[in-house]
């Protein structure tokens, strides 16, 4: 019988340095029926060009701008749609995986038809150390946290799924929608697992399957804390239960009072990041 079908949709920006190895490591898997999808977020490093010149087994869509995460990868979900995918496998650039990595996770998918979201465990590159083994979220200080634990079994105790290398069934799009686009970066995989996890489908980490995270990401220390600041913001106020959103709002103007007596002690790159992200939050809402 043959294997489902899965599409790995890998988004690339500016990834040079990493994302050869990465495809490497998928051209090598022994999964037998697999297609590759490169959405390219307009990068001006090269790394498109070189892709297209020395991987001919690639689908090929590159955008004329830079999308973010949920834009750039639901051009790349709704082509596999299109062409009968039975799963999709969302990986980073900057990721190396296993020859049987994928192998584990089909197999806990087939024996689980409840499981809508799968990921491996992840480790932080060559250093053994675990970067992903589940997630929480804590919605008093609206944030979330990596679980970093060995797993001796899957874990289903899990509150989302890192979009680092989430292996997702083609229903759960049909059945939940694409990413939410109002996230240009982070938050968005928590956003879909909840949407996951609202239609009835369960999220697990699969023990035995492995794949190395590299976090080569692109973004300066001050953008990233305000795409983290402002899709948190965003995430909070879509997401947080009724009864909790009175505290979510005063919470928030803790927050903002907090970042103004730091804007005003010392104007760092970081405070003015955050200041930005909660004036950007306000003219969003």
């Amino acid at each position: 019988m043959d294997q489902p079908k899965v599409f790995v949709i890998i988004l690339n920006y500016n990834g040079r340095a990493c994302l050869k190895k990465a495809l490497v490591s998928v051209f090598r898997m022994d999964y037998p029926n697999f297609e590759v999808i490169l959405v390219d977020n307009n990068s001006i490093d090269g790394s498109f060009e070189m892709i297209k010149r020395e991987f001919s087994k690639i689908i090929l869509i590159k955008n004329s701008e830079n999308l973010g995460f949920s834009s750039g990868n639901n051009i790349g979900i709704e082509y596999a749609l299109e062409r009968g995918a039975d799963y999709i496998w969302l990986l980073n650039y900057d990721t190396e995986i296993e020859k049987n990595s994928l192998d584990f996770l089909v197999e806990e998918m087939e024996k689980e038809e409840k499981i809508g979201i799968i990921s491996p465990v992840i480790l932080a590159g060559d250093s053994g150390k675990i970067w992903f083994s589940g997630g929480e979220i804590n919605w008093l200080k609206m944030k979330s946290q990596h679980q970093e634990k060995e797993l001796q079994k899957n874990n289903f105790n899990t509150d989302y799924i890192s979009g680092c290398a989430m292996l997702i069934r083609a229903e759960v799009f049909r059945r939940a929608g694409l990413f939410d686009e109002d996230y240009f970066l982070y938050w968005e995989d928590a956003d879909f697992s909840l949407r996951a996890k609202k239609a009835g489908y369960k999220l697990a980490v699969c023990a035995s399957s492995r794949i190395r995270h590299y976090e080569k990401s692109q973004e300066k220390k001050a953008s990233k804390i305000y795409w983290l600041v402002l899709s948190g913001l965003i995430f909070f106020k879509k997401n947080s239960p009724l009864f909790l959103k009175p505290w979510i709002f005063l919470y928030i103007k803790l927050r903002k009072i907090k970042n103004w007596k730091e804007r005003r002690c010392e104007k760092t790159a970081l405070n003015e990041a955050v200041g930005r992200a909660y004036q950007d939050f306000k003219n969003i809402i």
